[in-house]
């Protein structure tokens, strides 16, 4: 009970530190910024407290099965860090800028192609904004793909070579998939199957979809976002991070439907041995 209620708190310390990473980096953040921010960082943070405080979780997913959601908190801090870097103007003399805005410049002309986001973000933007603000936005976003990539491998790895979630244990599906019934809705190999492949389709459409709706309600409201580093970190790493979540999300449920079906066959085979014994 204490080595969870100690990982609880250590979880939510690293998710207020997450929310805060842009707030500390960036110059420019106003006392109500940093007050709104510290108020989200805190209410997340006790959300994560309590979840994994608890026996059973409400809404996090893959709770014990590691590293699943290390992976993703990780890919978000690395976001929000480098982003920050980026859109802060740091030091031109200092090495990591200079890093990563070469790397961030890389990726973002290879996915600067005809009706990419990356295209549809880049000319929304208004032509009274500074010609740098296009060539941030590029890197950031080169920046961003690049760290979901990263974490879309390193997810890919731990299910081909440590055949994640297995630690020895069976897999709890009520505890790591709360908001999954398995009793309901038929046959549960095939839900897992086919939530697993909405999940990966939404991811990848999500990525389209974002910026159009984010830049819609933007302009709307009277935002520039590319005026504001705040928004343009927040912004890029928002779309990146949550096409990530959810392909990932897909990919885990495939490898536990996956699991399922592995189990149902051994069973089956070994009935089927038992019966050919006792014949």
């Amino acid at each position: 009970m204490l080595a969870r209620l100690v990982g609880a708190l250590v979880r939510a310390a690293i998710v207020v530190l997450v929310v805060a990473t842009p707030s500390l980096l960036l110059p420019g953040t106003t006392q109500e910024g940093a007050q709104m921010v510290m108020l989200v960082g805190l209410t997340l943070g006790l959300f994560t407290a309590i979840e994994y405080g608890s026996t059973y979780p409400a809404l996090i997913e893959f709770r014990d099965a590691p590293p699943f959601n290390r992976v993703r908190i990780l890919s978000l801090l690395f976001m929000l860090f480098f982003l920050s870097v980026v859109a802060g103007g740091s030091d031109p003399g200092s090495t990591l800028p200079l890093v990563l805005n070469a790397l961030g410049l890389l990726i973002g002309e290879a996915l600067d192609v005809s009706w990419s986001p990356l295209t549809v973000v880049l000319n929304s933007i208004p032509a009274t904004a500074a010609p740098v603000s296009a060539l941030q936005v590029k890197v950031m976003t080169g920046l961003a793909a690049f760290i979901s990539l990263a974490a879309l491998v390193v997810f890919a790895l731990l299910l081909r070579l440590q055949q994640w979630p297995s630690r020895g244990q069976a897999f709890n599906v009520w505890v790591n998939l709360p908001t999954f019934d398995p009793t309901t809705g038929g046959d549960v190999v095939a839900r897992l199957t086919r939530d697993a492949r909405v999940n990966i389709i939404l991811g990848i459409s999500v990525a389209f979809i974002l910026p159009v709706v984010g830049l819609t309600a933007a302009n709307h409201i009277g935002l520039q976002v590319v005026a504001s580093p705040h928004a343009m970190v927040w912004g890029i790493a928002l779309w990146m991070f949550l096409p990530l979540s959810m392909v990932m999300r897909g990919m885990a449920m495939a490898r536990i439907a996956g699991m399922i079906r592995q189990r149902r066959a051994r069973l089956v085979a070994s009935v089927g041995a038992d019966a050919a014994r006792l014949a």
